[in-house]
């Protein structure tokens, strides 16, 4: 008789005690994701004065701003080194990285050791970002909201961490090492994390399927080149026009890679492609502007203002994916919008004397990019998340350039300080206008793509249903894998089951956010001599010797007891067909004569 097969549970035994991991997973991700997020902002200039004159001042601010092409460009790679590494090994690590930097830049004492301080902090935030998404993803609500909240949060106001420190320093290197107390802190939870990890069981983590990893090597390519044109017009002095006209190349590049896959990848990557193009650059020039020097309440004014956004961002992260799931086609333009509104906002508002009117744009923008990739996260596994994370980081690169040109072509010519002054909040009302303007093209773009069959149709996560007409046996165009031993006897060989993968937290066969993970034996499939860890490896597929056959279900039931048949008669229509478990062969012994 057939043996049905042997399926395995698909969601592995949680930890134990899930409530102490997730809260110092939560206390990890409030420490951390904002230390690795003020990497971005380049903060030299406003130490000038306190420069050594033996030092190439305009040189040590071009080092200086190395940071932020180190993060975009280890983002995709330590998201490819996931599939290796957990995710406590690798937040431990990026941390380690940051308090390296910390301690190294105190003896920063020439332009080398600098540039070699910041890229260093740059790889430790880009390690840092993914990992905790990483942790984070197959958690409870609250504290997948809690990241989304954070980081948005975090690009929100990481100019003004970034000045913070600054106030009324003397010595320039506090800009190389910002917050060391923060570092120990969070090197410190890291380090109880990986223990608690450790003690009370190692929750699921998610896994990259192949495609998805090269899919993320190519997102290092336009972040490559972004780093590129951006060390080249700060170090051969381009003027505005060039910048300008490489800024918006780089944009419809990252909006055109973001055109690969599917619908739900899509809207996920244009979403996280109008957010780093539009917020770090929009609150970093708000910030500036808000300054005391030109005006306005200074950053003890604004902190309030920053407070209440990051309240309701969190707030509005944690609501959307409770209550408003499978809603990202529609919400996450609702979210784009929100940051429309904020810009336009920054025109009306921006400067103020009272810090307390510029909640309106904040909370706009805040809340706005955290509706709009919760909205986005939720549809799509990690890999494509990852894949965003990639481009908005590269995009934060591209939209500083942007932004740069307009100030260029705003602060040409300037004779007096009062015009340097009316010139600089005119160029923040022709950025707002742009970003709004280019918020409104992704909208669109996306409204329509979304609707266009990608070349690459379904994304799957290892371990994610099959998509109907393929399955584990299948190649990616449904063809079985022809075998080697093909012969005499074929038709002899046993047919291994294949069960149906369980379809519970997953629509589509795609991967969701906070469904956990699972290996590639957890589908039902039963691999004879298998270990666990060669079934988990999607790298090792069929072999070819022995090849995967799916056996058609009996029209009797799984153990033929639909009718009771004599010995010699045949079921109806099986004439020719093989049974699912080959008849004993006859025994030597029973043609021996007594």
């Amino acid at each position: 008789m057939a043996v049905p097969p042997i399926q395995r549970s698909p969601r592995p035994a949680g930890p134990r005690h899930p409530w102490l991991l997730d809260t110092v997973l939560g206390l990890l991700v409030v420490a951390a994701l904002p230390l690795a997020i003020i990497t971005i902002p380049n903060t030299l200039s406003v130490v000038a004065k306190l420069l050594p004159g033996d030092i190439d001042q305009v040189g040590l601010m071009r080092t200086h701003g190395l940071a932020l092409p180190a993060l975009m460009l280890t983002v995709p790679l330590a998201a490819v080194v996931l599939r290796r590494v957990k995710a406590a090994h690798l937040m431990l690590g990026g941390l380690a990285l940051v308090a390296l930097s910390d301690a190294a830049g105190g003896y920063a004492a020439s332009e080398l050791v600098v540039g070699a301080v910041r890229v260093l902090r740059g790889i430790g935030a880009g390690v840092i970002v993914p990992a905790t998404l990483a942790a984070v993803w197959g958690r409870v609500a609250m504290l997948r909201g809690l990241w989304v909240g954070v980081f948005s949060l975090s690009l929100l106001a990481a100019q003004a961490l970034a000045l913070w420190p600054l106030d009324e320093v003397s010595n320039w290197k506090v800009t190389l090492q910002p917050y060391p107390l923060v570092t120990g802190v969070a090197l410190g939870l890291a380090a109880v994390y990986l223990l608690v990890w450790t003690l009370l069981g190692r929750p699921a983590e998610p896994r990259l399927h192949l495609r998805e990893r090269s899919r993320l090597l190519l997102a290092a390519v336009p972040a490559a080149g972004i780093a590129v044109v951006a060390i080249s017009t700060a170090t051969e002095g381009w003027r505005a026009v060039p910048v300008i006209m490489l800024a918006a190349t780089a944009i419809v590049g990252l909006l055109a890679l973001a055109s690969i896959g599917t619908g739900e990848s899509r809207t996920l990557a244009y979403s996280m492609v109008a957010v780093g193009v539009v917020l770090v650059p929009s609150a970093a020039q708000v910030t500036l502007v808000e300054m005391g020097g030109l005006g306005g309440p200074g950053l003890r004014g604004l902190w309030i203002p920053f407070a209440v956004a990051g309240v309701l961002a969190v707030g509005a992260s944690v609501v959307v994916w409770r209550f408003a799931c499978a809603a990202g086609r529609w919400l996450a333009p609702l979210g784009l919008l929100s940051m429309v509104g904020g810009l336009s906002s920054v025109r009306l508002v921006v400067p103020s004397a009272d810090g307390v009117v510029l909640a309106v744009p904040f909370t706009l923008l805040a809340v706005g990019a955290a509706v709009a990739l919760t909205a986005t996260l939720q549809e799509v596994g990690y890999g494509t998340a990852a894949f965003g994370l990639s481009l908005c980081f590269a995009g934060v690169l591209a939209g500083f350039l942007l932004g740069t040109g307009v100030q260029m072509v705003m602060l040409d010519g300037v004779r007096s300080a009062q015009e340097l002054v009316d010139n600089y909040v005119g160029a923040l009302r022709w950025w707002a206008l742009v970003g709004g303007f280019l918020l409104v093209a992704i909208i669109v773009l996306a409204a329509v793509m979304v609707r266009r069959p990608g070349a690459e149709t379904l994304i799957r996560v290892e371990g994610d249903p099959p998509p109907s007409g393929a399955g584990p046996e299948h190649g990616d165009d449904g063809e079985v894998p022809a075998g080697d031993g093909a012969g005499p006897s074929q038709n002899a060989r046993t047919v291994v089951g294949v069960a149906e993968a369980s379809s519970g937290g997953s629509e589509g066969g795609r991967r969701k956010w906070g469904d956990a993970s699972q290996s590639d034996d957890d589908s039902g499939e039963v691999v004879p001599g298998g270990s666990e860890d060669q079934a988990g490896d999607d790298e090792d597929g069929p072999t070819g010797i022995v090849p995967r056959v799916v056996a058609p279900a009996s029209s009797q039931g799984a153990f033929d007891k639909g009718e009771s048949r004599r010995d010699g008669d045949e079921a109806p229509g099986s004439e020719g067909a093989v049974p699912a478990v080959p008849p004993p062969g006859q025994s030597p012994e029973d043609t021996t004569s007594p």
